[in-house]
């Protein structure tokens, strides 16, 4: 089978690995243009976009594709039996949908119906799912609303992180798109239409999602820290300065507060939450500052019990 594939980020890397290990021929791999990243903001590529370049394939990199000419004539004269698209990050024009006769292959990082959109490992962390999954499906015009291929389930540690689910879902996700692929060229997979009614959305990450709301519990409050690792991550005020939390845990206190109250304790610093719940806050940051344990940080930014943070 001759294939065109579409990614970016390092989610996308196993995918291709299993596509090209699998003996597909990658006649043309798509992905976003190098960024500026790191300190000195020097222009990067994308992960995909090396891992190609070390196989010998061929990679084009648009800024836009919905009216792409060069791009669409490529395709066009390639003529690929199907187009894989696995976190490349761009909406996928009609006529792209239409041009091969095995469709877009999607790989995403939920059970679908729940979690569409750009950011769904993270989302199904941060609303304490104990279980999430990779959906392959054929992408349509819609937002993640095409016919589901296949689905593997996979648990949540109770501890575990996006930045721990990631690579996972990451190479399941490749697994399953090679099963995909050899189960739509034998004939034998009959696509799922999407139950409506069970549909939920994952949007992309803002910095405010990282926003501490303290009228959440104390487990809300942590599942959306182990969602949002490593960005936007958990962060708060105090006394006017942002206060980046780096580790946190639900916990027991006997003490009585109102959300967003400190209670001091032999250098532990915790804070309340919803129900009368409270957690630990183990290392911080102040805005300035490196991060260090809230012992450390007590010493240097003397605080009481009754303080409030979000001011």
């Amino acid at each position: 089978m001759k294939i065109v594939f579409c990614g970016t980020p390092q989610f996308a890397v196993p995918s291709l690995l299993a596509m090209i290990d699998a003996g597909y021929d990658i006649a043309l791999t798509v992905t976003q243009p190098d960024r500026p990243s790191g300190r000195g903001m020097q222009l990067a590529p994308p992960p995909i976009k090396q891992m190609a370049a070390a196989a010998g394939l061929e990679v084009f990199q648009p800024e836009k594709i919905k009216n792409n000419l060069e791009l669409r004539e490529r395709l066009t004269t390639i003529a690929p039996d199907a187009i894989v698209v696995v976190a490349y990050g761009r909406i996928i024009p009609r006529w792209m949908l239409d041009l091969a006769p095995l469709g877009n292959i999607n790989v995403h990082g939920s059970l679908l119906p729940k979690y569409r959109g750009a950011a769904p490992i993270q989302w199904a962390i941060a609303s304490g799912e104990t279980v999430t999954g990779v959906t392959t499906m054929r992408l349509d015009e819609g937002l993640d609303t095409g016919p589901m291929l296949k689905q593997r389930e996979v648990p949540i540690g109770a501890s575990e992180t996006a930045e721990d689910l990631y690579p996972k879902l990451s190479q399941i996700g490749a697994e399953l798109l090679v099963q995909t692929m050899i189960g739509l060229q034998a004939g034998s997979i009959a696509p799922q239409i999407q139950d409506e009614t069970a549909a939920s959305h994952a949007p992309i990450l803002s910095r405010d999602d990282g926003a501490i709301d303290f009228s959440r519990s104390a487990k809300g409050i942590y599942d959306r820290w182990r969602g949002f690792q490593p960005w936007p991550g958990a962060w708060t005020t105090i006394a006017g300065k942002k206060l980046l939390i780096s580790r946190l845990l639900p916990v027991q206190v006997s003490a009585t507060a109102e959300p967003g109250h400190l209670h001091i304790e032999q250098g532990r610093l915790f804070a309340s939450c919803a129900d009368g719940t409270w957690i630990s806050l183990d290392e911080v940051q102040l805005e300035g500052k490196r991060r260090m344990p809230a012992e450390d940080f007590l010493r240097g930014f003397p605080l009481n019990s009754g303080d409030r943070l979000g001011l």
